[in-house]
């Protein structure tokens, strides 16, 4: 955060202001605003109850500041049911849209494709899912520059017919709307970088994602032992470190920065919660290019020119969608 600050980014943090000070060396203290909070929320607690009972949480008041239009989006690395539930509650969807979700940038060896919903709700509907692959798309093609992005639906075939019934409803009605639809992806093709845009519910792309994170952990480390298993072995691992150096870090997450919580009225970004300052600063950087190039607006718009927004008006009072799934 305080190297994004350096580049010109302002920058507001919660939390003890006392134990970021003392973190801090020379004049860093003057890159950002500190407000002091003392009050967080755990992974332990249920998240829309404590971010009712716990308005001094820095997570809450964070939010509270961005749906005021105090500040223009919001960055954390808290626990994600707390950030979506205080985002909820103070920063509040767009008016038409369901639910949220979790929207996360994966790089991949043949390209890089959106993934969502990576863990905010657990169960959908498929007007869900056709308002998260609206959203995947507007987000691709402002923040990412994809013209026409190509957006498939997971599943357990290729044919339309496949899936449950509300895969295979939501199948249909994209189908029939104005996205460039590719039709259902099977899991060995999510990586295949056919795809600009894959689209699933909360439940399935969080285990997903959690199947993939521990298969490059694996790998890599299967990959490591065999470099180290004898002479010829390490003397080829060295000719081929440049190589790998270039493919880590494209693949590195913390290039990324976090994952974009779509179909609120402020951007917001989620970080892991072993992010380091790369991260963070990566995080802060993804957030600043979606203000810059009106995420928000265009999300709206597509939803708008898809007819994929629900009808009535909004309430007052935000409902925290039922079965939020608590990670990272």
């Amino acid at each position: 955060m305080l190297s994004a600050a350096r580049h010109g980014t302002r920058c507001i943090l919660f939390g003890p202001e006392a134990d970021v000070r003392a973190a801090l060396t020379g004049g860093e203290a003057h890159s950002v605003d500190i407000v002091d909070c003392v009050t967080s929320i755990t992974n332990d607690e249920e998240p829309a109850r404590a971010a009712r009972a716990k308005p001094d949480a820095s997570i809450v008041r964070a939010a509270k500041l961005v749906g005021e239009g105090e500040a223009d989006a919001l960055v954390s690395a808290g626990p994600t049911g707390a950030v979506l539930a205080a985002s909820l509650l103070n920063i509040k969807r767009l008016p038409g849209v369901h639910r949220p979700a979790i929207a996360l940038l994966l790089p991949l060896p043949a390209g890089q494709i959106l993934f969502l919903d990576a863990g905010a709700n657990v169960e959908v509907r498929p007007h869900h899912l056709v308002q998260f692959a609206y959203m995947g798309a507007a987000f691709s093609e402002s923040v990412l520059g994809v013209e026409r992005p190509r957006v498939g639906l997971l599943s357990v075939g290729e044919e339309p017919g496949k899936g449950t019934p509300d895969v295979v409803e939501a199948h249909s009605r994209l189908a029939d709307g104005k996205l460039s639809f590719a039709g259902n992806v099977e899991g060995d093709r999510l990586t295949s970088g056919e795809y600009d845009v894959v689209v699933t519910d909360g439940f399935t792309g969080n285990v997903a994602l959690k199947v993939m994170e521990g298969t490059v952990r694996v790998v890599g480390a299967a990959v490591r032992d065999a470099a180290r298993s004898g002479p010829l072995s390490m003397l080829g691992g060295l000719l081929l470190r440049p190589a790998l150096r270039g493919v880590r870090e494209r693949l590195d997450p913390e290039t990324v920065g976090g994952a974009y919580l779509l179909g609120l009225r402020r951007p917001v970004v989620i970080c892991h919660g072993s992010s380091r300052a790369r991260a963070i600063e990566n995080a802060v950087a993804l957030a600043d290019r979606g203000v810059r190039e009106r995420v928000v607006e265009r999300t709206g718009d597509a939803l708008a020119a898809g007819s994929a927004l629900r009808g009535g008006r909004e309430p007052d009072g935000e409902e925290i969608p039922p079965g939020l799934v608590r990670q990272r």
